[in-house]
């Protein structure tokens, strides 16, 4: 059948989030039934009737770009507010567990002068991530309509992900080598549970960000 045909060869054009992508060749499925069985209704047989369904649909090399142009942008919004919600709300924790661990404020008094600096430049990291990740879930929601190229900005949030992270890392073993582990850390529970959790975001955002890079390819020029 020429619509079997049709919509597997779209199928295999397309990459991107598995339930957003499996809707888009169902409604593609769908129309392209409605025309046929229109045109069956004329008099037409059903492989004629298929065949300009088909040809008023359009050629794949013409409809796969719109269709990848919206998974990019339903990856891109799902990434946007994974780091739009996790990345402040882990920061927040975390200034959370400091402010009750260490007890004894004799703990912090052999800080190194740099410790303070690269917290500060850590939490300044974390913002500008969060904000990134919201301004960029505005744009590709609300501001869709005007965002024509969504792979762009999908690929810039994806690209600073892959950036940031490596950093942060870096900074963040950086200030536990400074506080020195803090002694009893490991016997505090909300401490603990939240270095298993951080990594675990941390290796979503990564996730998703790879996700981005892959399918913005498909929309890469030749």
């Amino acid at each position: 059948m020429l619509i079997d045909d049709y919509v597997s060869g779209l199928h295999r054009a397309l990459d991107g989030p598995a339930g957003a992508k499996r809707d888009l060749v169902v409604e593609a499925r769908d129309s392209l039934a409605d025309t046929a069985e229109a045109y069956e209704s004329d008099g037409l047989a059903r492989l004629e009737a298929e065949r300009l369904a088909v040809e008023e649909f359009g050629e794949l090399a013409e409809i796969a770009p719109g269709y990848q142009r919206e998974l990019v942008a339903t990856a891109g919004r799902r990434l946007s507010a994974l780091l739009f919600v996790s990345v402040p709300l882990t920061t927040l924790m975390w200034s959370v567990v400091w402010a009750f661990f260490p007890m004894n404020a004799a703990d912090w008094a052999d800080r190194p002068g740099w410790f303070l600096p690269v917290a500060r430049l850590l939490d300044g990291f974390h913002l500008t991530t969060g904000v990134l990740g919201g301004l960029t879930l505005l744009a590709l929601t609300w501001g869709a309509r005007r965002v024509r190229r969504p792979e762009r900005l999908t690929r810039l949030l994806a690209l600073w992900v892959w950036a940031m992270l490596p950093v942060t890392l870096l900074f963040s073993l950086a200030l536990q080598y400074g506080s020195h582990g803090p002694t009893g850390f490991s016997a505090f529970l909300p401490g603990m549970l939240l270095s298993l959790t951080t990594p675990l975001l941390n290796g979503l955002q990564l996730y998703g960000a790879a996700r981005c890079l892959r399918i913005t390819r498909r929309l890469q020029p030749a």
